[in-house]
């Protein structure tokens, strides 16, 4: 599977990075790639893999995305509280 391939690769980037020749322009050789070794699993296990990741990845991401606007509607709740409890009525 594409997807179980491009999640294995991914762990192993800083592997990848760190084979990278960096003289004037980066290059990788092929046999840097091909001492990688990515395990290979029948396709339902690769499948189950790929679906624990991609919603692994789809709660980090709504994580970072949901908690600041979170924090951004706490901080202008308390804002709202804070002005209501101290503008006081002169009537």
């Amino acid at each position: 599977m594409p997807k179980y391939v491009y999640y294995a690769l991914a762990i192993k980037q800083h592997l990848i990075q760190s084979r990278v020749r960096k003289a004037g322009i980066p290059t990788l050789d092929a046999s840097a790639v091909e001492d990688i070794n990515i395990p290979v699993f029948p396709l339902e296990e690769q499948a189950r893999i790929v679906s624990i990741l991609d919603r692994f990845e789809a709660l980090t991401t709504d994580l970072q995305n949901g908690l600041p606007a979170e924090i951004e509607a706490r901080r202008q709740q308390y804002e709202y509280y804070r002005n209501k409890l101290l503008t006081f009525d002169a009537a």
